[in-house]
């Protein structure tokens, strides 16, 4: 299912990560009380009353500072307003009505988007008649919170829900083929490796245009199987600056992962690992998507202490996905091109396998024989048994008498395990815990 996306946008120290973190229910988003803490975007998963969506949280925007940061964070707010479903503009009770929050209002206005407009800082309900003042920015109802203490936010998201598109019903052919993103950074090959894939296995059933905008899916058909492309190139723009091409990128292989059972992440060898390459690779998972590495243009390192370091780099940066895959390729030429299909069905089937009870309590037996196992003071955790619970990605769950004392180190080891022993390259996989005496 793809998401729609909200953006969050206002001047600087207004809240607006404190929301976002209230909303998305994580402190992933920065709060600090220097003014211009967030500069660069980020991207958080969250929901209101079964109502999926993912919040962008921006830079405050400062209309005429002109510091070396400035100029970027506002581009890149204002981008946000583009390309988002609808937007959470939001001002400070204390200041009042400013003139940075007068011209943002106005662009906001420009881009035709939803509006949800969020005064904070409105802890006392008695002084609600400063609300009155913000009627004039003309951005309708403005809605009371305090994104601190939570007062007030129940009722804003259930108006923003209600401006959100209706949800996607998937076509009929998701459900009878794989649905593939490929994702990176501009530049990285992207297009190159759709053209081949699409290219050389010619028997193309149809186009079929995306949610993504501008984007088209191909579904082709190869050796019976059905596969649906989900390319994010052709995102650069002549008119726009390296912020808006970085921008759209992001936002369209968000889209994309969203969609996704198995992502083809490219990175570009001649550039190594980059910060978007671990980001995009970073939402990927936290979506539960079947992942496989791709290293383009391989063929231009000829130094082989080059690319051994370009691997180490991959371990070292990427180690919340080690599980992935990795392939080196160049799109261009096509060399190991042809791996790509026999991974792809290998990962996605990992990816949607179920692996039966007695299969997994006799792993089980071996790891409580092997006498590793988390003690707390008097407490000794002993898991009882354990059971898939969910495919696409895998979810098992654990019945122990202690859960609440298992760490992230126990959590690891037996994910490492699991791994060692049933056929799951590709795939995250999801360890719950229950309580049972």
């Amino acid at each position: 299912m793809t998401l729609p996306i909200v953006a969050v946008v206002g001047r600087p120290n207004v809240g607006k990560s404190t929301l976002v973190n209230r909303i998305a229910l994580s402190k992933d988003a920065i709060v600090h009380e220097q003014r211009g803490v967030t500069r660069d975007r980020s991207y958080h998963r969250a929901d209101w009353n079964g109502r999926y969506f993912t919040l962008i949280d921006t830079g405050g925007i400062e209309m005429a500072a002109e510091d070396q940061f400035q100029g970027s964070i506002r581009n890149q707010a204002l981008l946000a307003t583009e390309e988002a479903d609808a937007i959470i503009f939001m001002v400070d009770s204390h200041s009042g009505v400013t003139a940075d929050d007068v011209e943002v209002a106005r662009l906001i206005k420009r881009s035709k988007r939803p509006v949800v407009l969020v005064v904070n800082k409105m802890d006392n309900p008695a002084k609600e008649d400063q609300l009155w003042e913000f009627y004039n920015l003309g951005l309708g109802d403005p809605w009371p919170i305090s994104s601190v203490h939570g007062h007030g936010t129940g009722d804003m998201l259930d108006e923003l829900v209600a401006l959100l598109p209706p949800e996607v019903v998937e076509e009929e052919e998701d459900t009878q083929s794989i649905n593939i993103a490929i994702i990176g950074r501009p530049n990285a090959g992207k297009s190159s490796l759709t053209n081949r894939l699409v290219g050389k296995e010619r028997s193309i059933v149809s186009d079929v245009a995306g949610t993504t905008r501008d984007a088209v899916d191909t579904i082709i058909e190869r050796e019976g199987i059905k596969y649906r492309i989900i390319d994010t190139a052709g995102i650069r723009r002549k008119s726009q600056i390296d912020d808006s091409v970085e921008y759209y990128g992001f936002v369209r292989a968000l889209r994309a992962i969203d969609r996704a059972d198995v992502a083809l992440l490219m990175i570009d060898s001649t550039l190594g690992l980059t910060d978007q390459d671990q980001r995009v690779a970073g939402l990927a998972h936290e979506r539960g998507c079947a992942l496989i590495v791709l290293l383009n243009k391989w063929d231009l390192l000829d130094d082989p202490e080059q690319r051994e370091a370009l691997r180490e780099q991959i371990e070292d940066r990427l180690p919340f996905v080690s599980f992935a895959p990795v392939i080196a390729i160049s799109a261009l030429t096509g060399r190991s091109v042809h791996r790509i299909w026999g991974t792809i069905d290998k990962v996605y089937a990992n990816y949607s396998a179920t692996i039966s009870t007695p299969k997994l309590n006799n792993f089980l037996t071996g790891i409580r024989d092997f006498g590793h196992t988390v003690v707390r003071g008097k407490l000794r955790l002993r898991i009882h048994y354990v059971t898939q619970t969910k495919t696409r990605p895998p979810q098992f769950t654990m019945f122990a008498n202690h859960p609440h004392i298992i760490d992230d180190p126990f959590k690891r080891y037996l994910e490492n395990r699991m791994r060692e022993e049933f056929p799951l390259e590709g795939t995250p996989i999801t360890l719950r815990f229950k309580k049972k005496d």
